[in-house]
């Protein structure tokens, strides 16, 4: 049987969720040493993220109010990084691991192991794929694009890397390390990278907008396609 193997973030579900998530977290760690609402704190972190972006959401919201330390930085982070988050799939995440229920179903993510650990118990995936392979416990080099837990899906499955398709949307590093090994693979489009152009080496080999597109019928087409290119 083929193998289908999910990214994570903003693949099975909105990455952002998780960063609003740690802010809420993070607010209520300040707010009785700010003497501040939480619900405040937590506005203004989200509404700076979507006009500044998220590297010093932190140190701004301390110096704002006169509270900025190294220490009080990185026990914000820590709180960040430890909370447990509150998570939803997409809904078409949701019914495509449905729909391919009976199928061995994996995750390969890269990112802080015990953030990303966190995630997939929050989105309640353990029982759902057969192992969340989270490729900092690898070790960094051995991070997307690198095939190694990919491998290991092979040996684990005694399978070709023809059985397996990924389906990922980070076009800049999903795709180009597993597409030389024969690896079908399959771009979400949606996230911070929805919108990039790339390579043939870097692109997937086919384009979705939503997962409800990926079907048995796609994924026997891609692997014709795959299997005979010049068809």
């Amino acid at each position: 049987m083929p193998i289908l193997v999910f990214d994570l973030d903003d693949t099975l579900y909105p990455e952002l969720s998780y960063v609003h998530s740690g802010f809420r977290a993070v607010a209520a760690f300040l707010s009785p040493l700010l003497g501040v609402p939480a619900e405040t704190l937590a506005a203004g972190m989200i509404a700076e993220e979507a006009t500044q972006g998220r590297g010093q959401v932190f140190d701004n919201v301390l110096r704002q109010h006169a509270r900025w330390s190294k220490t009080l930085v990185a026990a914000c982070l820590r709180t960040y990084r430890q909370h447990r988050p509150e998570l939803a799939l997409y809904p078409d995440a949701e019914r495509c691991l449905t729909r391919f229920a009976a199928w061995p179903l994996y995750i390969v993510t890269d990112g802080h192991k015990e953030v990303q650990a966190r995630k997939v118990a929050a989105l309640h995936l353990a029982g759902r794929v057969r192992h969340a392979y989270l490729t900092n416990r690898y070790g960094r080099h051995r991070a997307k694009p690198a095939p190694h837990v990919f491998d290991l899906i092979c040996r684990r499955e005694g399978v070709l890397p023809s059985q397996i398709t990924y389906v990922g949307d980070n076009v800049r590093k999903d795709f180009v390390g597993i597409k030389p090994l024969g690896f079908q693979t399959v771009r979400i489009l949606r996230g911070n990278y929805a919108h990039l152009e790339a390579d043939a080496a870097h692109e997937a080999h086919c384009r979705v907008h939503s997962l409800d597109e990926v079907t048995e019928e796609l994924l026997g087409l891609l692997s014709k396609q795959t299997q005979n290119p010049t068809t």
